[in-house]
């Protein structure tokens, strides 16, 4: 099987796995009164299911692109090009970062203490592979696009500062559903003084930048590895 096929069918599996758990996420969840998606905000304040969407988004454009790239073989510009710029740019700024940083981050919460972050009431509306696929299978699909295909990164001041804005508009975004409906996103939060919620904050948002620079670390490492072993070959 060719390259080109191969990352079609990883693709196409991976795009069709992340689909799968949004839609089972939204017809669970939707039927569960006692969810959190039927308070202010919706789904739409959880940064899981944001990553979840991202991850959807990500892979739909790796599959774009893949057919594209079969379609027109050799082909440099065009659709094909904006894909593959695209892809890209996504993977780097926010699908890895973000991704890892919601697996890392929710399974060290959960370790410490469930109640934390996921309580155990959840366990009666959300399934087990649900759950692992909200939480777990992203990251291994993440590593495993980037040994598949190559990936451009931004320079770190335009990458990190992409990065970092995403960052702040989701803290804001947090911040603001507590003040408008009195909630807060994540049970963590509410037993945290003021000082301690912004060591949180701070804390998470810190926390995306080794992600982001692993991402590039991981890539060039794969990938300038591999070019020099076809030169010596």
């Amino acid at each position: 099987m060719a390259r080109g096929q191969v990352l079609l069918t990883l693709h196409l599996a991976a795009f069709a796995w992340s689909a799968y758990g949004v839609w089972r996420n939204l017809e669970i969840t939707g039927l569960a009164p006692g969810h959190g998606a039927h308070t202010y905000g919706g789904r739409w304040k959880y940064l899981t299911f944001m990553n979840q969407i991202l991850q959807v988004v990500y892979f739909g454009i790796c599959l774009s692109s893949d057919v594209v790239q079969l379609a027109t073989p050799g082909r440099k510009k065009g659709a094909g090009r904006y894909l593959l710029q695209l892809r890209d740019v996504l993977f780097s700024i926010l699908a890895f970062p973000v991704g890892a940083f919601v697996v890392l981050s929710f399974w060290s919460l959960y370790t410490y203490d469930r109640e934390l972050v996921y309580p155990k009431f959840l366990d009666t509306i959300i399934p087990r592979w649900l759950n692992h696929s909200m939480h777990t299978t992203v990251l291994p699909l993440l590593l495993l696009d980037l040994a598949a295909c190559p990936h451009q990164y931004p320079s770190k001041r335009k990458g990190l500062l992409a990065l970092s804005v995403f960052c702040i508009a989701y803290m804001s975004w947090v911040l603001w559903i507590h003040y408008a409906s009195g909630i807060w996103v994540y049970p963590i939060l509410a037993k945290l003084d003021a000082v301690g919620m912004v060591v949180f904050f701070a804390a998470s948002f810190v926390a995306m930048a080794p992600l982001y620079l692993l991402g590039e670390f991981l890539t060039k490492r794969v990938w300038d590895g591999a070019q020099g072993a076809n030169k010596r070959k």
